[in-house]
């Protein structure tokens, strides 16, 4: 039977070993390019930061919106039923009337019938008119209390739109100024990791921004802290410790797959 291997999170990071084999390929020296590296990720984690301040404002943001177009949809549907109501009601107000109008000609006509016949004739037609008369009347009095109920729908949807339209302003607004407060020194932060992406290697840096989009903390460059990877806190031996102090090889911690690097780099 064939063994069954186990991915663990290093192996994910593999593609970090394409370091290895660029050392060769540019001027720039290992230690050089994992310097990059970590200051690309010190930029990084600054700019996330920065996205920190703005909290949970640009999807509160983004909920509001999307309320607020249910809410006009909602709003649409209810006028557009109170419309069809309204020319229900209004059919039914002319049934009724031509109903009542009917009653009164016949009424008229039973005053000189001739015979028995006839005037049982006309009071048979008397009777449905106003069975018809009745009867859209109380239609009359069903769609006037439906028309009731989606009128206050609506004054009610109007209200939460408003309501939500007020909040997001208020919302848009804070977040705006929030990101002018910030808009220079993230702009200035975007421009240092252009350029400094732009001496890294392009496998590399999309190894980097794997492991750093799967990483809860963005972080995908982390120093050796009293004996443990920065990253996951998981302890490294001393072997491995000694060589990412010497900087000469691509050291990815087996438990989280971030690059480690040495401490010195902090400062």
């Amino acid at each position: 039977m064939t063994k069954k291997t186990t991915k663990t999170a290093g192996t994910e990071a593999g593609s970090f070993t394409a370091l290895q084999k660029a050392e060769q390929e540019g001027t720039l020296t290992m230690e050089e390019k994992l310097r990059l590296l970590f200051q690309l990720q010190t930029t990084d984690s600054q700019i996330d930061k920065i996205h920190l301040l703005r909290g949970e404002l640009p999807l509160e943001v983004q909920d509001l919106e999307d309320d607020i177009k249910g809410l006009a949809t909602r709003m649409e549907n209810l006028q557009k039923e109170i419309r069809d109501i309204e020319k229900d009601i209004a059919f039914r107000r002319i049934d009724a009337d031509n109903a009542r109008g009917m009653v009164a000609r016949y009424e008229a006509q039973q005053a000189n019938v001739k015979n028995s016949r006839e005037f049982d004739s006309l009071a048979k037609e008397i009777e449905n008119q106003k069975l018809d008369a009745e009867m859209a009347e109380k239609y009359i009095r069903e769609f006037s209390l439906l028309l009731k109920d989606r009128k206050d729908n609506l004054e009610k949807t109007k209200e939460a739109h408003n309501e939500r339209q007020k909040d997001l302003e208020a919302k848009k607004k804070e977040l705006e100024s929030i990101i002018s407060e910030t808009a220079k020194e993230e702009e200035a932060l975007l421009r240092k990791v252009e350029q400094i992406e732009s001496q890294i290697d392009a496998r590399v840096l999309s190894a980097y921004r794997k492991v750093r989009k799967n990483a809860r903390n963005g972080l995908a460059v982390v120093t050796v802290k009293r004996g443990a990877c920065g990253g996951c806190f998981n302890n490294i031996p001393p072997q491995r410790q000694l060589d990412i102090r010497m900087s000469k090889k691509i050291i990815v911690c087996e438990y989280c797959g971030r690059i480690l690097v040495d401490p010195d780099f902090e400062e």
